[in-house]
């Protein structure tokens, strides 16, 4: 049995973050293991825009794999919405790293 990612730091900017809405990131950010295993820490920041207008929702991840640190924002009506346009996209990243590792 694999150990999940042992530091996911979640951060609130200008509001905050309900225990609902940190469960909601911790379980997607779980999620991310499964497209690389050697996950080192993982830094999600929700950040509230303003004004307060739609599209105001602002995530962005940042995580640490031997090496590097991958990064990726997005911003949108709701924090659940951009952490999951945030996860799908860190998937992306970590599969293509994991490709250059395995080419080397």
């Amino acid at each position: 049995m694999r150990m999940p990612i042992q530091g996911i730091k979640i951060q609130s900017i200008h509001f905050d973050a309900t225990d609902k809405l940190e469960a909601f990131i911790e379980k997607k950010v779980a999620k991310l293991e499964k497209a690389f295993e050697d996950i080192q820490k993982v830094e999600v920041q929700c950040k509230l825009v303003k004004p307060a207008t739609t599209q105001n929702k602002e995530v962005s991840m940042s995580v640490a794999v031997p090496g590097t640190t991958l990064f990726v924002e997005k911003t949108s009506d709701t924090f659940e919405e951009s952490t999951d346009l945030c996860v799908d996209s860190m998937k992306v990243q970590l599969q293509k790293f994991k490709e250059k590792l395995r080419n080397r």
